[in-house]
């Protein structure tokens, strides 16, 4: 196997645990399981309130280990969920964290958390793309746009 195959794999563990410890620092979150519980909700709820297009742009966008935390379990069929408002995105978020984690988290915090590690790693327009995918109760609520 070549170097270049395992910088590879060695570079998405890196940039992975970045994004883990710059969530962790922002949640005030007593570890990194934390970090990534509320990393995973947060990208299943876009992922799945999303069209199938921009899943795929959205995806192709973050580092390959988190991409594939944001696919897992993905079944595209009925998507995108039919979440129209701030309240019904929250509570999806809630439903995934408590899939996850038995950690009580604020959804409100964690979703704002979540975009701003993501608005330092992501190109400005692919965050964008995803805001303008939700609807404008969402994106007024969590990001102060309309």
């Amino acid at each position: 196997m070549s170097h270049s195959r395992l910088d590879v794999i060695a570079r998405t563990v890196e940039k992975t645990h970045i994004w883990l410890n710059e969530l962790q620092d922002k949640l005030c979150a007593p570890d990194d399981r934390v970090a990534y519980h509320a990393l995973r909700a947060v990208l299943h709820a876009l992922r799945d309130r999303m069209a199938v297009e921009q899943v795929a742009a959205l995806g192709a966008q973050l580092p390959l280990l988190i991409r594939g935390i944001y696919y897992e379990g993905w079944h595209p069929h009925g998507k995108p969920l039919p979440v129209r408002d701030a309240s019904a995105f929250l509570d999806l978020v809630s439903e995934y964290l408590a899939r996850d984690s038995e950690f009580l988290m604020d959804e409100p915090r964690v979703v704002a958390a979540v975009f701003q590690v993501m608005r330092l790693h992501l190109a400005p327009g692919e965050i964008d793309a995803v805001l303008n995918a939700m609807p404008g109760s969402i994106q007024q609520t969590f990001f102060g746009v309309s």
